[in-house]
């Protein structure tokens, strides 16, 4: 999975679900494509499990990533350091994109997957990104990012706010993590 650029900024409203007579084709399609050495390391178990699921696959993701002077990497999953000297922080923003099958299983898993925001829903976003949908039907987003900045893929943030959205990222993955443990085991 990748780094969305400029992509996320289609955020909108979840749609409801339609029939899709090609959901495991491409299913299909899409894990076939998928690599480990592409999603990042702290997700990359987390992703498989959910695409270990008969009717859901994701579409992209990204652990959310924190770049600020003397840490260039975009790709840094470090945590922030204790400091008082970073002024601004570069938030890339943490999501997973998925597909799910409109079938009794699906719409559970999506009910679900939504329930996630009611952890900290002033940070935490679910919703369908326009440009995911034309090209899988029942697509949808579930994104780490300041309510002010839901529609955009990354964020300038003063360094207290980037430790609390760090703290809420970190919790987000738990959830997911406590969500497909709990659903692996009803399987």
């Amino acid at each position: 999975m990748k780094y969305l650029g400029e992509l996320l900024e289609t955020l909108i409203e979840p749609k409801e679900l339609i029939e899709n007579p090609n959901f495991q084709n491409q299913r299909m399609e899409n894990l076939s494509r998928l690599k480990d050495e592409v999603i990042d390391i702290p997700i990359t178990e987390l992703i498989n499990h959910f695409n270990n699921l008969p009717y859901c696959f994701t579409l992209q993701c990204c652990y959310g990533h924190f770049v600020y002077e003397g840490q260039p990497n975009p790709k840094n999953i470090e945590r922030l350091p204790t400091t008082n000297t970073i002024s601004s922080i570069e938030y890339r923003i943490a999501y997973i994109a998925f597909c799910v099958e409109n079938n009794k299983s699906g719409r559970k898993l999506l009910e679900a997957l939504k329930g996630i925001t009611n952890f900290d829903p002033a940070n935490i976003q679910f919703g369908c990104a326009e440009w995911f949908w034309e090209s899988n039907v029942n697509s949808f987003v579930l994104q780490v990012e300041p309510d002010r900045f839901k529609f955009e893929d990354k964020a300038i943030l003063d360094y207290s706010e980037a430790l609390k959205i760090e703290n809420v990222r970190d919790e987000f993955f738990i959830q997911l993590r406590k969500l497909i443990q709990q659903w692996l085991a009803k399987e």
